[in-house]
């Protein structure tokens, strides 16, 4: 059981390292987290949304569960993330997106199980990988019944 997150853009920025690392070194499993980059396109604005979309569905299983970033998604509080991310990790892995700069299209949108907003605010991608990386800490801490999330 694992956690893939695949996002567009380039690798992470020494300071998003450097947070994604010590939430790296805590997570546990079934929270095993992996990173897969796809560049971005050199198109614009739809065509280039276009191209990460494609790119984004050629690397999606057919059986992964497959969790959306999109500011228009569902907000959820942690307990109720960490009990939809539970509840599937426990029949296999799951990938989360994080589309580029202009976002995904509804081809990717449809193929997701989830499609999750952070926040009603839009948040700059590296920014993102970090609030993404600590919230799936949590919810693994949530789901072992450990004091890191108070109510």
């Amino acid at each position: 059981m694992a956690v893939k997150v695949l996002a567009v853009g380039k690798k992470h920025e020494s300071w998003v390292s450097e947070g994604i690392a010590r939430y790296d070194r805590r997570l546990r499993k079934p929270w095993n987290m992996s990173w897969q980059f796809l560049p971005h396109s050199a198109l614009a604005a739809e065509r280039a949304r276009e191209a990460e979309s494609k790119s984004i569905l050629e690397k999606l299983g057919r059986d992964e569960f497959v969790v959306v970033l999109d500011e228009r998604g569902q907000m959820l509080s942690s307990p109720q993330l960490s009990q939809r991310l539970y509840r599937a990790l426990g029949s296999g892995s799951v990938t989360v997106v994080i589309g580029g700069a202009y976002g995904v299209t509804d081809e990717v949108r449809a193929r997701a199980d989830l499609v999750w907003s952070l926040s009603p605010l839009v948040f700059p991608h590296q920014l993102v990988r970090l609030i993404l990386v600590e919230q799936l800490y949590r919810a693994g801490e949530i789901a072992a019944g450990r004091p890191y999330h108070h109510v």
